[in-house]
């Protein structure tokens, strides 16, 4: 059984230019590629496919899943590692679901609902992302979220918008850049993560070192990974190296 990259898009709903990315990163090779430049799948490249796929779902980078595929990284305990994760964020969101609940009961019965109800479930997000990168990079990392929050406290409605949509369009331009072949490490690339600084900058002032940690918690986190895999598979890791290349040539 051997099918085209077009039967397995089809298939699994993964596109073309993914499984291709799978191949370039070596993840996953085609079994053969036919005169005609075609790739072909068969039953090994079709399993290997839905393992790859599962450990997507559980938000592991294609790193880590490159890692487990070749041995270099216990399956079982990076399996578990976002097992906790998975439970941890399934609470979470319990939790959010009822607060929107008291929330439209509030608003359809007028039933009283208290400031700190309102937000029940979002503070624990944020609380969970500086202990995490405070574990991964260290304690210093604890003075950068203080920071954030002392710069935005006065900030409006429109204020966050504004800085949502501009990370945004920053985001469309890195897009644009990554499909148009150039490098990471090209001046018009760092010309572009010169805005992203600045963006983050608003924020807290990044420096050489947490910048770059930046960029990797880019290919790490499930969350931003699953935002910047729904504009593109490659598009993680190409922010990481860029943002590394900017810390290493722009900042000090």
């Amino acid at each position: 059984m051997a099918l085209s990259i077009t039967e397995v898009a089809r298939l699994t709903g993964v596109t073309s230019r993914t499984l291709r990315h799978y191949d370039a990163i070596g993840l996953l090779a085609p079994a053969r590629v036919g005169a005609n430049g075609y790739r072909y799948y068969e039953e090994a490249q079709l399993l290997r496919l839905q393992q790859i796929l599962l450990l997507r779902e559980l938000g592991m980078g294609l790193e880590a899943i490159g890692e487990i595929l070749t041995g270099q990284r216990d399956r079982l305990e990076a399996l578990r590692g976002h097992r906790e994760w998975l439970q941890a964020e399934q609470q979470r969101l319990a939790r959010l679901a009822d607060t929107v609940a008291r929330t439209i009961t509030h608003l359809q019965e007028g039933t009283p609902m208290s400031a700190p109800e309102m937000f029940d479930g979002f503070a624990e997000r944020q609380a969970e992302a500086e202990e995490s990168l405070a574990a991964r990079y260290g304690e210093g990392v604890r003075e950068h979220f203080a920071t954030a929050r002392q710069r935005t406290a006065d900030w409006t409605r429109q204020d966050h918008l504004a800085a949502q949509q501009e990370m945004e369009r920053l985001d469309s331009r890195v897009l644009e850049l990554l499909r148009s072949g150039a490098e990471p490490g090209a001046p018009e690339v760092l010309d572009v993560i010169d805005g992203h600084h600045r963006a983050v900058a608003q924020h807290w002032t990044p420096d050489r070192a947490s910048y770059t940690g930046l960029g990797q918690l880019y290919v790490d986190d499930p969350q931003f990974r699953a935002r910047y895999d729904a504009l593109d598979p490659a598009l993680a890791e190409f922010y990481r190296d860029a943002i590394g290349a900017y810390a290493q040539q722009r900042l000090s």
